[in-house]
């Protein structure tokens, strides 16, 4: 027996969505239609591939089978659209993967922009933290992605921003009225950690000061971390283009001490680019050298 694309989708879909239920609704099919993909699958393969809980889970074999299902299903993918494309012009589905604070400021006007020059590329946005976003694009889950301070840069990749930090404080704080704030002017005020993927840079931040690096909470979700601010319950620092997120009774201060996150638009590092990423990168490419 072989293993054909709709097992894979099938599995691809189920260890996306951990349920049976809703990669069904995701490939507009029955649930029927996917179990029994996915236990073709299985027999094929010897071994179960995916865990029947809550939340469904890929096995050992599955995890290792699922990074070689996804480039499968890119490379179709790819191939379809190759063969799809009529006359001269430029078709494609791809996903752009980025992070909370770029999706809320620069993502838009990107998609707006892509909509207009290339009317017939569709790109779909999956928000994650910076680790999420690298391993969707090694994955083949994402066709490109706004990465940060990447080691290194593919060739056709195009720097689009950098980005400063900022104190977040609540409008009463005493250092809410300054120009800047230094961060060890910081140091009795309990300090509440965002986990989006900029810690390092915050970590930097602190030794350049001279101040103790001591977070009382590290908090995932930015509107979490701004409620716990705006509640009193400590200060925090993030990227500046979180500005806009943070609502009411909170301002955005630049740090004294200075350090930025480069912001770099990307195709994937270890396979061929999808015609469409190669046009938009390209046209964004000339777009900044103009």
């Amino acid at each position: 027996m072989t293993i054909g694309l709709p097992q894979i989708r099938a599995f691809v879909a189920v260890a996306d969505t951990s349920s049976f239920s809703l990669a069904a609704a995701r490939l507009g099919v029955s649930q029927s239609a996917v179990s029994h993909a996915v236990a073709a699958l299985e027999r094929t393969t010897g071994r179960p591939v995916l865990t029947r809980g809550n939340p469904v889970r890929p096995t050992v074999l599955g995890e290792q089978l699922l990074a070689h299902a996804r480039t499968a299903l890119a490379s179709m993918a790819s191939l379809e659209e190759l063969a799809n494309q009529r006359d001269s012009g430029l078709h494609g589905n791809l996903v752009l993967a980025a992070p909370p604070t770029i999706c809320h400021s620069l993502v838009p006007e990107l998609l707006e922009t892509w909509q207009a020059d290339f009317p017939d590329v569709t790109v779909s946005l999956f928000e994650g933290d910076d680790d999420e976003i690298s391993g969707w694009l090694d994955a083949a889950s994402a066709d490109l992605a706004i990465v940060v301070d990447p080691v290194d840069m593919p060739s056709g990749a195009v720097v689009i921003g950098d980005d400063r930090f900022y104190a977040v404080l609540p409008h009463d704080h005493p250092l809410a009225g300054n120009a800047t704030v230094d961060i060890a002017d910081l140091e009795d005020d309990p300090f509440l950690l965002s986990l989006g993927g900029c810690e390092r840079h915050i970590q930097e931040l602190y030794r350049m000061s001279g101040t103790p690096f001591r977070p009382v909470h590290r908090v995932r979700q930015l509107g979490t971390l701004f409620a716990m601010i705006r509640a009193g319950i400590g200060v925090s620092v993030v990227p500046g283009l979180a500005a806009g997120m943070e609502g009411n009774d909170l301002v955005l201060i630049p740090t004294a001490q200075r350090i930025s996150r480069t912001l770099v638009l990307t195709g994937p590092r270890n396979r061929p680019w999808h015609p469409a990423t190669v046009a938009l990168l390209s046209a964004m490419q000339s777009q900044r050298a103009a």
